[in-house]
């Protein structure tokens, strides 16, 4: 039997599904079909315009899993190159809401329909390279589970405060995988990535839908959904708003994120179009599309160290908590993390016409550099060492060429100096600034940051557990290293069939990782998880060859089984770990408002995590409504200042005083007070607290004009 064929479906099947998704979009759209619209309207927008253009490239060298990949790649692209184009062109003539749902309809039919008719016309059919099929056991329809779990998980979680579920989603994930790592007749390789799609929503989901408002994770959520309404309430993204050009910090950070289409347009293009809460948007399509990544990345492993020690890998990576939490509070890195992916996808694949791979190369890198700036520059940079370092050993690459360089530069640095100011372009300055005049702190500890002390093993451990979850981590961190040199020799890079620009990359991702350690405040301009999450790109899969080194060293050949069993030894503790999993069981400290908020006190939840409740809401909602803020000072502790006040109340933070014990309420001005203020009798300030029963100048002076039971607003009258 053979082990490829060909699916060869008929132009007029193509055209005639493409036509009826869309109509059938339309027409839940039209009649305002509650739920439909949303389900039919994300699998549409996100994979049938890609599709089309995948197929009007004639990209058949493509097998099914890189067709899903770049069909969802070129349609993200497609909505925000689109999106910019209507929302510049239209407003040019005098339309004053370019991204509202008539302009975008007409542009997303007329897409589908010409591009459907082009594909009839141009090709004899719609081929589609699929392997041979699957014998499907039923073990592998448990995976369809671990989604459920998630989301029935935190609905539970959200209306009782019970983790149960929760806590068996996570030990069905641990057993599922070590089940289908084992035994190859249990879940065959062709399933591979199935299997991790269902993990990596699950995980996603079980983090994301806690809460019915928006979590910032202690990231940079509350400006990304800022700027994101911004855009949909206008209907027209701008990059000239007034705060956006301020050289202060704030209006620098808002600045860069404003010339991001990744959370301005594109949300806005999907919210008008799928007429689905802003909220829930950012808590289900995002996540959704960042479980994409670890297909990408799989795809990529697999060529290089076979499917079941990608598969291992890409669990690695899904492991990481940073995976999970912070990244759910960076939008922006979430779409352009899959560009990332694409791109080295475009940039490793062997057999893609040259004019094909530059066209790709083209969008993708567009979408990148107008999706997240730091990511966009690690990019160049890892372009440019492999570059730079194959020509220098006389081995120059036809996969990475001086004009991609010349056109990612180009399309990088105008796009950053032309919009917002120049904000973006003004912070990598500012960036490299502060590294440069820290340089004479080498010999401190203390300027590299605490997350890097902690790596290092330099912080102390707040308990036992702790300890033991560090050990898992530095085990991890030691297979990486050994598995760098082992494929440092030329025998192993031959076992694995590494490339030598898949190597110079994965050597660049060791320098940098060094230099991120070594050189201080480098990590604090990003943050040094987010850099070692993005560093796994290229070393997870040290980690799988470094097991398997160490196994050749021990028993003079790679007895593969060993292998896994020391993979699954070291991944499923560290996965436990990480998730939190372990400290919940053991009643420890836990960082995981999944699993542990319910037992968390409320300066934790509200003040450190942002976590936010129906009281601030409201009471933020009532503020913006009733209150002009813009022409009033208006006062809040700093928590509420970068979150639910963001978020819900829509206020700008440069518009809000950090309240404080020695804070002097002006005349006619407005003081915000959250659950943590009104109800714990607590206010954080710059990392201290006070007791807000202290702020006797609110409840003696002021007048309370609101209050819900939650949150409380006081006016000064005077």
């Amino acid at each position: 039997m053979k082990s490829m064929f060909k699916v060869l479906w008929k132009t007029e099947s193509f055209l005639f599904l493409a036509l009826f998704l869309q109509v059938t979009f339309d027409a839940t759209l039209l009649f305002d079909v509650p739920v439909a619209k949303q389900v039919i309207g994300v699998l549409c927008l996100t994979f049938v315009p890609g599709f089309i253009i995948v197929k009007l490239l004639k990209l058949d060298e493509l097998d099914v899993l890189e067709i899903i990949l770049f069909s969802a790649g070129f349609s993200v692209a497609f909505l925000m190159i689109i999106g910019l184009l209507i929302n510049e062109l239209l407003f040019l003539f005098g339309v004053s809401q370019p991204l509202s749902v008539v302009p975008l309809m007409i542009v997303l039919n007329s897409f589908t329909l010409v591009g459907g008719v082009l594909v009839y016309l141009r090709s004899e059919g719609v081929k589609i390279r699929v392997s041979e099929p699957v014998k499907v056991s039923p073990f592998s329809f448990l995976f369809l589970f671990l989604p459920f779990l998630s989301i029935v998980g935190a609905m539970y979680v959200n209306a009782y405060q019970n983790n149960l579920l929760l806590l068996f989603m996570i030990i069905a994930i641990s057993l599922l995988f070590v089940f289908g790592v084992v035994s190859s007749k249990l879940l065959p390789s062709k399933l591979y990535p199935f299997a991790l799609l269902m993990i990596a929503i699950a995980i996603l989901y079980h983090a994301s839908l806690i809460s019915n408002y928006i979590n910032p994770f202690g990231s940079d959520v509350p400006i990304e959904y800022f700027l994101f309404k911004t855009t949909e309430q206008n209907a027209h993204w701008s990059s000239t708003l007034p705060f956006l050009t301020s050289r202060s910090i704030i209006g620098a950070d808002y600045g860069r994120e404003n010339s991001m289409l990744s959370i301005t347009i594109l949300p806005t293009v999907y919210s008008a179009l799928l007429k689905m809460d802003s909220t829930w948007m950012f808590k289900l399509l995002f996540p959704f599309i960042f479980a994409l990544v670890p297909l990408g990345l799989y795809q990529i492993w697999q060529k290089y160290v076979g499917k079941k020690y990608a598969f291992i890998a890409a669990f690695l990576f899904i492991a990481q908590e940073t995976f999970f939490s912070e990244m759910l509070g960076l939008n922006r890195q979430i779409i352009a993390e899959l560009f990332f992916v694409l791109l080295l996808l475009v940039i490793l694949k062997e057999k893609m016409k040259p004019v094909n791979k530059m066209l790709c190369f083209m969008i993708f890198s567009f979408s990148l550099v107008t999706s997240h700036y730091a990511l966009a520059e690690i990019f160049l940079l890892f372009a440019i060492f492999t570059t730079v370092t194959l020509f220098v050993l006389k081995r120059p690459s036809r996969k990475i060429t001086v004009s991609m360089l010349v056109l990612f530069f180009a399309v990088m640095f105008t796009w950053y100096i032309y919009t917002s100011g120049s904000a973006t372009f003004n912070s990598f300055l500012e960036f490299g600034n502060t590294v440069y005049g820290h340089l004479g702190d080498f010999f401190n500890p203390a300027s590299r940051g605490q997350t890097v002390l902690t790596g290092l093993g330099l912080a102390e451990s707040p308990s036992i557990w702790n300890t033991v979850s560090r050990y898992f981590a530095y085990v991890t961190q030691a297979l990486i290293v050994v598995g760098f040199i082992g494929l440092a020799s030329k025998r192993a890079r031959r076992r694995f069939h590494i490339e030598n620009e898949y190597f110079i990359l994965t050597f660049a991702a060791i320098v940098l990782l060094a230099l991120v350690i070594l050189v201080p405040y480098l990590a604090n301009t990003l943050d040094m998880t987010r850099f070692y999450h993005i560093l796994l790109f290229f070393l997870a899969p040290l980690c799988v060859m470094g097991a398997g080194f160490i196994v050749t060293l021990l028993f003079k050949q790679e007895k593969e089984f060993v292998v896994i069993a020391l993979l699954l030894v070291v991944l499923i503790p560290c996965f436990l770990f990480q998730t939190e999993f372990l400290f919940e069981v053991t009643r420890s400290e836990s960082w995981s408002i999944p699993l542990s908020g319910y037992r968390m006190n409320t300066l934790t939840l509200y003040g450190h995590f942002g976590y936010t409740d129906a009281y601030n809401v409201y009471g933020a909602q009532w503020l913006s409504r009733n209150v002009e803020v813009k022409n009033s000072e208006l006062y809040a502790d700093d928590s509420s200042e970068t979150s639910v006040l963001t978020t819900y109340g829509m206020i700008y933070i440069g518009y809000v005083n950090v309240l404080s014990n020695a804070t002097t309420v002006a005349d006619k001005g407005v003081v915000y007070l959250s659950t943590i203020n009104a109800v714990t009798g607590v206010v954080p300030f710059g990392g201290l607290l006070f007791n807000s029963s202290k702020l006797t100048f609110i409840t003696n002076d002021l007048n309370l004009v609101y209050s819900n039971g939650g949150s409380e607003t006081y006016r000064n009258s005077r």
